[in-house]
C-alpha cells in the first residue's frame, strides 16, 4: 500500500521552478518512493549500488550523458564530484526540473550544492510520516485513530512500519535501522572507531528529551571530551536523527534561558534506544511525557517541511521556570502551544500559556493533549487532542 505524502505538491511546484530539485531527509523516510512516484517517467539511479557508483565517480561525464532528459539520482552524495558536471548541463540547458536529486546526509548534500549548484536547486525536506498521513481504518476517519498515543510513540513513523502487506517488528526495524544506517553515515562523515562508545552517548541523548542541552554533562558520562561530542551532535544532526530546538530570543522584560532543548526526529528511534518494548511499557515508562512532547513538536515540524516552508518553531523559558513549550513564530505574530500527555484536562494545563500571553500581549494559545475532547476557552486557549492538532498549523 503506497502512503500518498503531503509534500508530493510542493516538490512538484518545486519542479517547475527550479532547474533541479533535492529531496533530502533520513534514511526510510520515503524519499525513494516519493519521487519515483512524482516522477513516474523519468530514469531511476541509485548512486548505493556499487557498480552505478563506480561509473558515476570514475566518468561523471559520460554517466551524466547517459540521462539526456534528466533521471532521479538517489543518494548522490556518494558521489560528490558529480556535482561540478551537472553545474555544467544545468547551465547548458532551461528546462526545469531536470535532476531530482535525494540524499539522506544534510551535510554533504549542502556543502556540495553550495559549492557547485548555489540558485539552481530547489530544497524539500522529507521527514517520516506527519500523523495526518498515517492510515486510518475507514473512508473519513482521522489519520492515526486505529492507534492510542503510547503506539505511536513506540512504533514511531517511517513509512516501511505502515505498509499493510509487511508485518516488520518494530523492535528488530529499529535494532537494524541503528546499526545498519545510523552508524554507517557516522562514519561515511567522521570517521568514530569506538561503536560502542558512540551508541552509549546516543543513549545519553534519548534520555534527554525534552531538555536543555548540556554538553558539559553530556561528556563526563560519555567519557569523551567536549569537543566531540559536538561533533558527534553534529552528525546527528545531518544524518536527520536529532535536532536542537533553539529558545526565543525576546524577553518580554524578563530572563530567558539561552540553552537549546534536544529532540529526535522519530520517536521510535528514541523509544528503542531508551529500551522500550511494547506501548504498554511506554504507558508507564518515565520518559512517556517527553516522548509525547517530542512526537508534538516533529509533527509541527514535518507540517513546515512538508509545505516547503522553514523551521519557524522555538521554546520559551524564563528564569523563574515559567515555560511554553512551543512557540510558532509567523510574520508579527507568536503562537503559544503548550503540550500535555495526560488524558484529562486540568487547571495545571493553562497555567504557563496564561502567563505567557500576558506578558507577550498575545490573545490566541493552543494546548495539545492525549485525549478525545476539543474545547475553546473564553482566554483565547484551544484544547485540541493530538488527532486534531493540524488546526493550530502554521
Amino acid at each position: 500500500m503506497l502512503i500518498t505524502r503531503i509534500a508530493e505538491k510542493e516538490l512538484k511546484s518545486l519542479a517547475g521552478q527550479f532547474k533541479s530539485v533535492a529531496v533530502v531527509g533520513p534514511r526510510q523516510s520515503g524519499k525513494t518512493t516519493l519521487v519515483r512516484m512524482a516522477f513516474p517517467d523519468k530514469a531511476y539511479v541509485s548512486l548505493e549500488n556499487p557498480d552505478t557508483r563506480r561509473f558515476a565517480i570514475e566518468d561523471p561525464r559520460g554517466f551524466i550523458a547517459t540521462y539526456p532528459n534528466g533521471a532521479i539520482l538517489d543518494e548522490i552524495q556518494r558521489t560528490p564530484d558529480i556535482f561540478s558536471y551537472l553545474q555544467q548541463v544545468l547551465d547548458e540547458n532551461q528546462g526545469k526540473g531536470r535532476f531530482i536529486l535525494t540524499g539522506s546526509n544534510n551535510f554533504l548534500l549542502q556543502e556540495n550544492i553550495s559549492q557547485s549548484l548555489a540558485g539552481r536547486v530547489g530544497y524539500l525536506y522529507l521527514l517520516p510520516l506527519a500523523i495526518n498521513e498515517l492510515p486510518g481504518d475507514l473512508p473519513g476517519e482521522l489519520p492515526g485513530k486505529r492507534l492510542s498515543a503510547n503506539e505511536l510513540m513506540h512504533k514511531g513513523f517511517y513509512p516501511s512500519l505502515y505498509r499493510e502487506e509487511e508485518q516488520i517488528d518494530v523492535g528488530k526495524y529499529y535494532t537494524n535501522y541503528i546499526r545498519t544506517y545510523i552508524e554507517r553515515d557516522v562514519r561515511l562523515i567522521r570517521n568514530v572507531t569506538d561503536l560502542y562508545t558512540f551508541e552509549r552517548f546516543l543513549r545519553l541523548c534519548a534520555g534527554r528529551i525534552g531538555q536543555l542541552l548540556n554538553m558539559n554533562s553530556l561528556a563526563v558520562e560519555t567519557g569523551v571530551d567536549n569537543k566531540t561530542i559536538g561533533a558527534w551532535l553534529s552528525v546527528l544532526e545531518a544524518s536527520f536523527v536529532v535536532f536542537r530546538l533553539q529558545p526565543y530570543h525576546k524577553n518580554f522584560n524578563k530572563r530567558i534561558v539561552k540553552m537549546p532543548k534536544l529532540y529526535f526526529y522519530d520517536t521510535g528511534v528514541a523509544s528503542a534506544l531508551l529500551g522500550i518494548e511494547n506501548a504498554a511499557q511506554m504507558a508507564l515508562h518515565p520518559f512517556r511525557g517527553s516522548l509525547f512532547e517530542n512526537m508534538v513538536i516533529v509533527d509541527f515540524l514535518k507540517s513546515r517541511y512538508n509545505r516547503g516552508k522553514t523551521n519557524n518553531l522555538y521554546f520559551w523559558r524564563d528564569s523563574l521556570g515559567t515555560e511554553v513549550d512551543l512557540i510558532a513564530e509567523e510574520s508579527d505574530t507568536l503562537l503559544p502551544i503548550e503540550i500535555k500527555s495526560g488524558q484529562t484536562i486540568t487547571e495545571d494545563y493553562f497555567k504557563s500559556i496564561s502567563s505567557w500571553l500576558k506578558i507577550s500581549g498575545m490573545k490566541k494559545g493552543w494546548v495539545i493533549y492525549a485525549g478525545d475532547e476539543r474545547q475553546d476557552r473564553s482566554n483565547g486557549i484551544t484544547v485540541l487532542p493530538l488527532a486534531q492538532m493540524s488546526t493550530a498549523y502554521t
